[in-house]
């Protein structure tokens, strides 16, 4: 069974920078999609961003200029990189993989922008 787990998760100043990393059980080669997806409390979850095996990555147009998703094949992870990070920020972000027609989801990791 296919299994994405997230880490780098936590509390940070305004201002700040984190980087998750989606680590998947099985080689990422053959993902098709990979992306980060995110909910605020008390909203829906939504686009963060993906990036897709072959061509550009796809950013939400809050996240553009600050945040950078990238793909490691060989170590089968995906990573967020996030900065000049804001309170609207906070949320808990969930990695997303789909393969051969299926979704995949992580369990999230919570991040909270607050001084």
């Amino acid at each position: 069974q296919v299994q994405l787990v997230e880490s780098g998760g936590g509390l940070v100043q305004p201002g700040g920078s984190l980087r998750l990393s989606c680590a998947a059980s099985t080689s990422i080669f053959s993902f098709n999609v990979m992306g980060w997806y995110r909910q605020p409390p008390g909203k829906q979850r939504e686009l963060v961003a993906t990036i897709p095996n072959i061509g550009v990555p796809n950013y939400a147009d809050s996240v553009k200029g600050r945040f950078t998703i990238s793909r490691d094949n060989a170590k089968n992870t995906v990573y967020l990189q996030m900065n000049s990070l804001k309170p609207e920020d906070t949320a808990v972000y969930s990695c997303y993989g789909r393969r051969l027609g299926y979704e995949y989801w992580g369990q999230g990791t919570q991040v909270t922008v607050s001084s």
